[in-house]
């Protein structure tokens, strides 16, 4: 895989492997999120051994491979101790480390053990990856795991940012890499596969009869969770629009089921995040469920309703592109999010807090009792609070500011600090005709011009 951006990542772990100590590095994220990229770049021009571990037969297979840099270790036992003794003062890298803790759980206290003992007061370099998330954190990264205290270093890493995606596709314009992103999520894995233009790789990918989309979520699943069935209804569920709790186990037909165990399962590995009104406690009854990760959602809202016509080789890219505007719509709140952010500093308000804000509308009939806003913002020291709209469309000067109009009726159900806040309202789409009057009239408001 090309690598791109990670810049900050790469030096921090080229920082510890020129020094004069031991160090045990962990890296994990999920898979395709460009670990073994990023862990191979770091010992580019050095000697290294590179391990990826399976499922089974680890001992043997790690003895074979290291044996090819110390020869010696071809005559002594496969026994992770007698390995690593010739390994000393080496650079390691075990990829999928999960797999060896699978295959023997006591491997972490051995490696404990090697790591004190073994390996003190030597400039080994011990690099751990693992794709489970729940794994690595609870086994290897926990207060109670027996590793607690001997790493030197962490990096969970996380999917790139939107406005990372222009390293990928620099003659792209912003709509093409939003229509990229909601198909790839910033996982690079993903990003290295597309072809510029987008539509016309997405068809040609969709007609493949190899594609890696028929079978890649059953891949990613497969490594966490051994009831995949259910945990695959319920991310359907989601991505149809069911994001209440009631709303995914009716439509999944588990009625009287309590399903929060898959659900927290979900958010530990995150495939799902739970949401909250920003103004609420994080133990708000109002929550809703979304898939956290582009790629998922489009894949359960694309491929596997249409997966018997993909397997024929007869779905096209066209039926997506159909209605793809509206499932963009979320993944615009998304990108608008980390635009905001990323432009913090020349806003009129501050954003120490950021999210979604919706409710019931007091004194209103039912169908129409309820308020939703994109993007609320709220900084608690300066009693400021930010409104904004997310469109995914071309805006005249009169829609535009009509849905400003809106915006500002629907902050007023907002129960926060009534009073005595200092408001601000924006809005942000693909195209705004008149955005210059808007601004003066007070307004927050951005376009594709400005990303």
């Amino acid at each position: 895989m090309k690598f791109i951006n990670r810049q900050k990542e790469l030096d921090a772990i080229k920082a510890k492997l020129n020094g004069p100590d031991l160090d045990l590095y962990v890296i994990y994220g999920r898979r395709r999120i460009g670990k073994t990229t990023l862990a191979l770049a770091s010992v580019k021009g050095k000697d290294f051994i590179y391990y990826l571990a399976t499922e089974e037969n680890n001992l043997k297979k790690l003895k074979d491979v290291a044996s090819r840099v110390e020869p010696r270790i071809k005559y002594v036992e496969a026994d992770l101790e007698a390995i690593f003794n010739f390994l000393k003062d080496k650079i390691i890298i075990i990829d999928e480390f999960p797999n060896l803790i699978k295959e023997n759980p006591k491997v972490v206290s051995e490696l404990q053990r090697i790591v004190d003992v073994l390996l003190a007061n030597t400039k080994t370099k011990l690099i751990l990856l693992g794709s489970s998330i729940s794994m690595m954190e609870s086994q290897v990264l926990s207060y109670h795991a027996p590793l607690y205290g001997r790493k030197t270093g962490q990096l969970k890493l996380s999917a790139l940012k939107f406005a990372e995606l222009t390293d990928f596709f620099p003659e792209s314009t912003t709509e093409e890499r939003i229509e990229i992103y909601g198909f790839s999520d910033g996982i690079p894995f993903y990003l290295a596969k597309i072809n510029y233009p987008f539509w016309e790789w997405l068809d040609d990918e969709l007609k493949k009869v190899d594609t890696f989309l028929k079978s890649e979520i059953d891949f990613l699943m497969k490594y966490e969770f051994s009831d995949v069935k259910t945990y695959k209804k319920i991310l359907g569920a989601i991505a149809s629009g069911h994001t209440k709790l009631g709303e995914i186990r009716d439509y999944i037909g588990a009625k009287g089921t309590d399903i929060s165990p898959y659900l927290r399962n979900l958010i530990d590995v995150e495939l799902v995040e739970r949401k909250t009104p920003l103004i609420d406690n994080v133990k708000s009854r109002r929550s809703r469920y979304y898939i956290q990760d582009n790629f998922v959602n489009f894949w359960f809202r694309f491929i596997n309703p249409n997966i018997t016509f993909i397997e024929e080789a007869i779905f096209s890219a066209t039926e997506i592109k159909a209605v793809y505007n509206r499932y963009l719509g979320h993944v615009f709140e998304k990108v608008c999010r980390e635009f905001l952010i990323e432009k913090r500093d020349s806003l009129p308000c501050r954003i120490p807090k950021i999210g979604g804000q919706w409710g019931a509308i007091p004194k209103h009939e039912k169908g129409r009792n309820q308020y939703e806003i994109d993007i609320v913002t709220l900084d608690e020291e300066s009693k400021e609070i930010g409104f904004f709209e997310c469109k995914y469309r071309t805006l005249k000067f009169k829609d535009a500011f009509d849905i400003l109009a809106e915006l500002r009726t629907k902050s007023g159900y907002v129960d926060w600090n009534t009073n005595k806040r200092k408001e601000h309202f924006g809005l942000i789409a693909k195209k705004i005709t008149g955005k210059e009057t808007l601004r003066k009239e007070g307004f927050i408001v951005f376009d594709f011009d400005d990303f």
